[in-house]
């Protein structure tokens, strides 16, 4: 009887893609290394303010790789992504500020004469957050801000379902290209807007504040918490990567690109186009949402400002420098223009007195930053990330000309440049 050959053991994934491991091993090492020279557990080198740029850079490299996967991959140019992120700043930054409140509130009725009810409790609450906008009671979208489990589902469900429905509605309707991103800014726009009225719910153009301050944990130093949120935004940047990395890889990272080269041959095919299009759109919201919900503590304030149209351009333009179509290129692309923006605009970079004019980079560095992107465009497309590429040879095989079929006088080449 003939032996049965055994096929061989499937490989891990991490072991399959190892630009997945390089990825993860660099960012450990980054961690490591910022923890050991941070104020909160280290040598105290780095402070604690750049330690919160950095976890912040870290969620805006979170973000870019959602709109890598929505754009760079599937086709699909959102001009809405920031707009899940700010979501997510304000799911977690309403049980933020309520908790907060809640503690202040209570201490100072603790002295009454009689206990406080809990109606006293609630309408103290509600008083100290919207009398700012001349309020004094919490609006139905605050039913559940005093639960953090309840607004941590928030995060994810409620940018989930917004991206749900307006993707099968756009979806189901054939909208692509232009038109796509003009009603992806459209509903950013409109949610801006909605936001900056006072009686959102959610302080109008005061936005959510202090939410920096964990409730609760008002004797931990600073230096301590920024790393806290600094571990996290690592663990998630990570984990984001490897979830995006087993999205495009295999089968199902192959449909998305030919949705993304030719999606009517797609549909020919018999895949469902839509069906495709729409688990993307709406994994990016959520992975974006998450993002906002580590980057606004960090940043301590989130306003409708932060969800306006130009911010999900200049994402847009982070994942175009680094190079969209890699995953590695958004990090890449988010990291140097978030880190670049903060030197320039945080009055580091030295002013260049011309004689006749000087240039203050704090003015100029939004057109900087428009010209790099239209250089890019131009004379590097493929973004910074294509210098990994030249580096690591990754380039297309020399076929000079040789069948690219199974048979003899198949498309050739030369035949298929064209």
């Amino acid at each position: 009887m003939a032996d049965i050959a055994l096929a061989p053991p499937r490989k891990p994934f991490v072991a399959r893609h190892p630009s997945v491991l390089i990825f993860l091993g660099l960012l450990a090492l980054f961690t490591l290394g910022v923890t050991i020279l941070a104020e909160g557990f280290g040598v105290g080198v780095i402070s604690t303010s750049f330690v919160k740029t950095l976890g912040k850079t870290l969620c805006l490299c979170l973000v870019a790789l959602a709109m890598d996967l929505v754009w760079g991959y599937c086709g699909i140019l959102s001009l809405g992504h920031m707009a899940f992120f700010g979501i997510g700043g304000y799911a977690i930054g309403m049980w933020l500020m309520y908790a907060r409140t809640e503690i202040i509130v209570r201490e100072s009725l603790a002295n009454a004469p009689l206990p406080p009810t809990p109606q006293e409790v609630s309408d103290g609450i509600a008083t100290q957050i919207f009398g700012v906008v001349g309020a004094s009671e919490f609006p139905p979208i605050w039913a559940v801000a005093h639960s953090l489990p309840l607004q941590l589902a928030a995060v994810v469900v409620v940018p989930g379902l917004i991206a749900l429905i307006f993707g099968w509605l756009a979806f189901r309707s054939r909208v692509t290209g232009v038109y796509l991103s003009i009603l992806t800014q459209a509903m950013t726009l409109a949610l801006a807007l909605y936001l900056f009225q006072n009686d959102s719910g959610l302080r109008g153009n005061n936005g959510l504040s202090g939410l920096q301050n964990l409730p609760g944990l008002s004797n931990v130093p600073q230096s301590t918490v920024s790393m806290w949120f600094f571990w996290a935004s690592a663990l998630a940047l990570g984990l984001g990567y490897l979830l995006c990395a087993a999205v495009v890889s295999g089968k199902f990272g192959s449909v998305i690109r030919a949705i993304r080269d030719d999606e009517a041959r797609v549909r020919f095919l018999g895949y469902s186009v839509e069906a495709y299009k729409l688990f993307i759109f709406t994994f990016t919201a959520i992975l974006a949402a998450i993002a906002g919900a580590l980057y606004y503590p960090q940043a301590g304030i989130i306003n409708p400002a932060e969800i306006a149209p130009i911010a999900s351009i200049y994402l847009a333009v982070w994942v175009a420098i680094g190079g969209r179509g890699r995953l590695y290129g958004a990090v890449i692309g988010a990291a140097f223009v978030s880190l670049l923006s903060t030197w320039f605009t945080g009055g580091q970079a030295p002013d260049i007195n011309l004689g006749f004019y000087t240039i203050q980079w704090v003015n100029w560095w939004t057109i900087l930053l428009g010209l790099s992107f239209v250089a890019v465009t131009l004379f590097a497309p493929r973004g910074i990330g294509g210098l990994i590429d030249l580096i690591s040879d990754r380039r297309s095989p020399k076929r000079h000309g040789a069948d690219l079929g199974p048979d003899a006088g198949a498309l050739q080449e030369r035949e298929a440049d064209k």
